[in-house]
């Protein structure tokens, strides 16, 4: 068990982990921006680190200040909560090398999972059912469109690296589809720092199952 864990997050999410720790008897850590200075989660924690200014990318985003505030503070595991670094293969990386415990999946299922490329080519290995689609990702907007051509219409090009609708293009006719490859793939590398793109059939009015699992 864990003697005290990091939250890199804030607000609720922040939150539902130090409730559930308290639960536990594990001491919290929360870190802040100067912005966040009097959150709850903040006055609700054991201890309080700030770790930038306001904006994400110089705080809640900065993996030397997230490290450093867990070698201050003694904390011995980081919970990332959503969002954020939650999904960041590099980061969960750091954390197993310096000895601090990523409670999240491990940094290679990240690293799998985080690519939809290289999801897509691990779910075909395991035999589960795929839409027709791209295999591999996308040279340039001619090779979407002789692919898609070949599907059919709708189809949907997708940020191989994105998340979050980033890097989308849902495209309904021929014509559109370089151009909107181009769109996508700019707006990718802007938000992710990579362009790459694959598509596959776009299904109208999906429903969606998610499933929450925990294992030991």
């Amino acid at each position: 068990m864990f003697k005290k864990v990091l939250i890199a997050n804030r607000g609720e999410i922040a939150l539902r982990v130090i409730r559930a720790c308290r639960e536990l008897g594990i001491g919290t850590v929360a870190v802040h921006s100067t912005a966040d200075a009097d959150s709850l989660h903040v006055r609700f924690a054991d201890e309080a680190v700030c770790i930038g200014p306001p904006q994400s990318k110089l705080s809640y985003l900065d993996t030397r200040a997230l490290l450093s505030a867990a070698e201050v503070t003694g904390a011995d595991a980081i919970h990332p909560g959503y969002g954020f670094l939650s999904e960041n293969p590099a980061f969960a990386e750091l954390c197993e090398k310096l000895g601090l415990k990523f409670i999240g999946p491990r940094s290679e299922m990240l690293r799998l999972m985080g690519n939809k490329v290289a999801a897509r080519e691990a779910m075909e290995k395991a035999g589960l059912p795929l839409l027709p689609g791209a295999r591999g990702v996308l040279r340039d907007g001619e090779e979407a469109e002789r692919i898609a051509r070949q599907i059919g219409f709708p189809v949907i090009l997708k940020a191989a690296a994105g998340g979050g609708g980033r890097g989308m293009k849902i495209v309904r006719e021929a014509s559109d589809v370089r151009k909107a490859f181009d769109g996508a793939s700019t707006e990718a590398l802007a938000a992710f720092g990579d362009g790459s793109m694959y598509l596959e059939r776009y299904v109208e009015e999906p429903r969606h199952i998610e499933l929450q699992m925990v294992a030991d």
